[in-house]
């Protein structure tokens, strides 16, 4: 009995104690943690929704689009309940698979997070929120998932916007390519968590990163309660998302699908790696049109991009499409830089209507320099030295002018007409243009020389040692060990050889296609160096103008009207009884006279370098056009006819393919002037 009392009071006891430890915890919870505990359950039974805006379009300069939206049925997948199931999703993925006709491997590749070392396809954005799987279902597949949510939770259907490219692979690396918001942008910038959705994507390139602030508009959020499982009871606040502005451009379609073809046409014909095709209103320095080739279709990012797909927009043996030739591409000019020679020559004191002599070869520091075919032109002025494109002159121009600054010894101040003509005329910096990725190019002079070698004096010293054992070609391999050893003796001298190539654009000088189409423009211009935009204006969705992008003046050519006008009028000859005659033989220059500079330029181990810079009208210049293709051999036989083409394609001249005559793609002769009117609604009054 003792021992049955004793355990009753044990008992007792304990339940009392349990009785006043839940009592005691019962009043933390209530008096001293529970307004902690209100909020908490408050949060938990809120969610935000951020409700992504419809990204503005892009057009062109008549209204007509360049980027446009579409919508689509999007299947998604939240990983993070794919995650708390037993199976890790699987069953669902296997279900999901059946009803999208996809591998669930293939699914599940796509929604694992990208990192060093996954290959694609993966998710780049954040693992929060929903990740698209498919952007192109059918009605009947996204019923089948609505209609059976049971048998597939985390996935969900529904209609987005999503980015389409009417002209398919034009302008593709000038228009640029959307991907998602990754993580670590969120977490770098705490502001972007307030602005994306799960499913917001971001300009990577191109106008669409440019412009990306303008073009996403402002996102909306949807607070919602729900029930402990998740299901929405009410909406407690909304906003409605914004759409994003339209960027009108100074683009023409027409014009756009003339240069692509013509600059395709051309690499084609003579195998090339690459080229490009740029058109530049001088008047405004506005571009027209920008082709690069070889060339993708940017919808290849439109609901992820695969591994292959991916690969083949980096790798050299595509040809690297992903990159844009004409504003990162950098090739030596070769004669088509014998403008700033000649502005260069004038600008030292040498007479502008002077005679000057152009010998078969000439004498540099003891080694001949030849001139283009081994001809002879005896004396002849600037103007002839220009439309035959005679080396010579330039040669004996570069060399003196290296020996006035001192040749091997410099100068404690060294003028450097030419280098620094070049910059003036905008070569060896960026043009500034409203495009992502642009090259700077080089302009080599003393100083750059200077620092070269500094920098790559180890490397030199040992490789004049070592040698080459890696390159199989006993004849490059020697080659490359002599000038190894000549750098590391004298790397820091500029040679009176690197003055006369600088002459004639070869050696180290190096330009983007639209530098060179910069430079023409300045010349047969105003005088003003400008730079260059793509983007023309911002609209509101209503069609209210937001602003005028305006193209910035960066520089003045250091040459008066009387000298860029002796030019202008010498490269007019060109076309007619010059280097590119060839090339325009029976291209009606009594309707629309074109001027401008052929330009062969050697590249060491490849074929020649093919360029022309043109411009038209040639006593009033209102558009530049230059082409450059690479491994294309000499300017006259491959850019200058693929210019010609684009010349008549703009005002309509000659016939196409099938015979017809060809409408212009400009009839006024000059780029649309006039803004497009947007209505209210969005679209363009044609």
């Amino acid at each position: 009995m003792t021992r049955m009392h004793t355990r009753l009071i044990v008992l007792q006891i304990v339940v009392v104690s349990l009785i006043v430890v839940l009592l005691v915890r019962l009043w933390q919870v209530q008096m001293v943690r529970g307004r902690e505990f209100v909020a908490v359950a408050t949060e938990t039974r809120t969610r935000e929704v951020v409700v992504p805006a419809l990204r503005g379009q892009i057009l062109d300069a008549m209204g007509r689009p360049l980027v446009r939206n579409s919508t689509s049925l999007v299947v998604s997948v939240d990983r993070t309940t794919f995650e708390r199931m037993p199976d890790g999703g699987a069953a669902v993925l296997g279900r999901l698979g059946k009803v999208l006709r996809m591998s669930p491997d293939k699914i599940k590749q796509q929604i694992r997070a990208c990192g060093p070392g996954v290959s694609r396809p993966c998710w780049p954005g954040s693992p929060y929120h929903p990740i698209p799987v498919d952007s192109r279902v059918t009605q009947r597949q996204a019923l089948q998932i609505l209609e059976r949510q049971e048998d597939f939770p985390g996935v969900t259907a529904e209609i987005q916007a999503v980015r389409d490219y009417p002209g398919g692979t034009e302008a593709a690396q000038l228009l640029g390519y959307l991907q998602p918001v990754t993580q670590s942008e969120l977490e770098k910038r705490e502001g972007l968590k307030a602005s994306y959705s799960g499913v917001d994507l971001v300009g990577r390139d191109g106008l669409e990163a440019v412009y990306d602030a303008e073009l996403r508009g402002e996102s909306g959020l949807r607070r919602v309660q729900v029930d402990r499982m998740g299901k929405q009871i009410a909406v407690t606040q909304q906003k409605s998302p914004t759409t994003g502005d339209t960027l009108v451009t100074s683009i023409d379609t027409r014009v756009q699908s003339i240069v692509e073809k013509a600059v395709a046409e051309a690499a084609k014909s003579v195998g090339s790696d690459g080229a490009a095709g740029v058109v530049l209103d001088v008047k405004t320095g506005r571009v027209v049109a920008m082709a690069s080739v070889p060339t993708y279709n940017p919808s290849v990012w439109v609901g992820g991009i695969s591994e292959h797909d991916y690969q083949r927009l980096l790798s050299k043996k595509s040809g690297k499409p992903l990159v844009s030739r004409a504003i990162n591409g950098t090739f030596a000019p070769g004669s088509t830089f014998k403008i700033s020679s000649v502005s260069a020559m004038v600008a030292d004191g040498s007479p502008l209507h002077g005679t000057y002599q152009c010998p078969s070869s000439f004498n540099v520091a003891g080694r001949a320099f030849g001139n283009a075919g081994g001809m002879s032109l005896g004396s002849i002025s600037l103007h002839t030295a220009l439309v035959k494109s005679c080396d010579t002159v330039f040669y004996r121009a570069g060399y003196e002018q290296w020996l006035r600054d001192g040749g091997n010894k410099p100068k404690a101040k060294v003028k450097e007409p030419m280098p620094n003509m070049a910059r003036a005329y905008g070569f060896g910096q960026r043009t500034g243009i409203d495009l992502p990725g642009e090259s700077p190019g080089l302009i080599p002079d003393r100083r750059w020389k200077e620092n070269l070698w500094k920098a790559t004096k180890i490397e030199n010293c040992r490789r004049a040692k070592t040698g080459f054992p890696e390159i199989k070609d006993e004849g490059r391999a020697a080659f490359a060990k002599r000038l190894a050893n000549e750098n590391c003796l004298e790397g820091n001298i500029y040679h009176a050889y690197e003055a006369a190539n600088f002459s004639i654009g070869q050696g180290d000088v190096l330009v983007t296609p639209l530098q060179l189409a910069r430079a023409y423009a300045a010349l047969v211009g105003d005088g003003k160096v400008r730079s260059p935009r793509v983007g023309r204006a911002l609209f509101r969705p209503d069609g209210t103008l937001v602003k005028e992008i305006k193209v910035p003046v960066v520089g003045k050519l250091p040459i008066n009207k009387e000298t860029r006008d002796y030019i202008r009028k010498a490269l007019s000859e060109v076309t007619s009884d010059g280097t590119a005659a060839g090339a325009f033989r029976g291209f009606p220059m009594n309707e629309v006279k074109v001027g401008g500079k052929t330009g062969t330029a050697e590249v060491w181990g490849k074929r020649d370098t093919s360029w022309f810079a043109s411009f038209a009208p040639a006593a009033d210049p209102r558009l530049v056009t230059v082409v450059m293709v690479s491994q294309g051999g000499f300017g006259a036989e491959t850019a200058a006819p693929a210019v010609r083409r684009i010349w008549e394609g703009i005002y309509g001249l000659g016939k196409n393919d099938n015979g017809k005559p060809l409408k212009a793609a400009l009839p006024s002769g000059h780029p649309v002037e006039r803004l497009p009117v947007i209505r209210r609604d969005g679209t363009v009054a044609q």
